[in-house]
């Protein structure tokens, strides 16, 4: 599965501040830290701080343990998505893998879910696949008006139609690469305040150890189970078998044909997944002349 290097920790660029030069005493020319060189002690507003950052993660973390118990390997994305719809101000939630620039649903914790997933997998275009590219959390906070819109206008507006006025990407990965997203979704604008952002991050690095510790298909041979990513690999396969299909018909390369497929799902109403299944069961072709019929 293909991966993205992250821009930073924090998916900042370095001319951001809080960089070297940026918190300058003089131009050119570095502010030296103030004496004494050791930290100061902790006053009682930041002891008071810390002690409920911690009770807010200590109560996070009893929240998704119980989540989670005796659940079967394949239906953790599932759970957790559901944990986080419980700990935070949000009316359903999802989870994709992301290959080759293309979002791969993993699990959801509603229809809902689902659509605004696949939405964007159509599209090629929204919040998680900004967020997995910079590999940083994004935060649309209204998908009614302002910076949101302009960003992202056909998503907007088919979000909003499926009742998301808000969502909120949170890449899964380690400060180096992102393979996929954690993603939020609500029925109203608004912002995450910083305490719950920390607990959606918390969410996403659970999700993030759950995924890789899970095991694959060659882990689970010879076991009656099936292997905990066939049902996503099926789809993932249909697509990409589609667009070898569109590939051969067209004469394009997979990129070109990947656009294709998205611009006739998009005009015929439906998602990028359907779509690759009428053409992978030939009831949809290609051709030079036109679109696919």
């Amino acid at each position: 599965m293909a991966v993205r290097p992250r821009d930073g920790p924090e998916g900042a660029h370095g001319d951001e501040p809080g960089r070297h030069g940026a918190d300058s005493g003089e131009p050119g020319h570095p502010r030296h830290p103030p004496h004494p060189r050791y930290p100061e002690p902790l006053g009682a507003s930041d002891l008071d701080a810390e002690r409920e950052l911690a009770r807010d993660r200590l109560q996070a973390v009893d929240v998704i343990a119980e989540g989670v118990r005796d659940v079967e390997p394949r239906e953790l994305p599932g759970r957790l998505c559901g944990v986080a719809v419980e700990l935070l101000p949000v009316v359903c939630a999802s989870v994709a893998l992301h290959s080759d620039g293309m979002p791969v649903r993993l699990s959801a914790s509603s229809e809902q879910a689902r659509r605004v997933a696949e939405i964007q997998a159509t599209l090629g275009d929204g919040p998680c696949l900004y967020a997995a590219r910079i590999g940083a959390p994004v935060l649309a906070c209204d998908l009614t008006a302002g910076r949101d819109v302009h960003r992202w206008p056909v998503f907007a507006q088919q979000a909003t139609a499926a009742g998301v006025r808000a969502m909120f990407s949170i890449p899964l990965g380690n400060d180096s690469v992102c393979f996929g997203t954690l993603d939020l979704y609500r029925d109203t604008p608004g912002e995450l305040t910083p305490r719950q952002l920390r607990t959606a991050l918390l969410v996403a690095s659970v999700m993030t150890v759950a995924l890789m510790a899970l095991p694959r298909g060659e882990e689970n041979e010879g076991r009656e189970s099936e292997p905990w990513m066939s049902g996503l690999a099926k789809d993932q396969d249909e697509v990409y078998q589609a667009v070898g299909m569109i590939m051969a018909q067209l004469g394009v390369d997979s990129d070109e044909a990947l656009a294709r497929l998205r611009a006739h799902a998009f005009a015929e109403s439906c998602t990028a997944l359907e779509m690759a299944r009428d053409v992978v069961g030939l009831r949809t072709r290609f051709d030079r002349d036109g679109d696919g019929d």
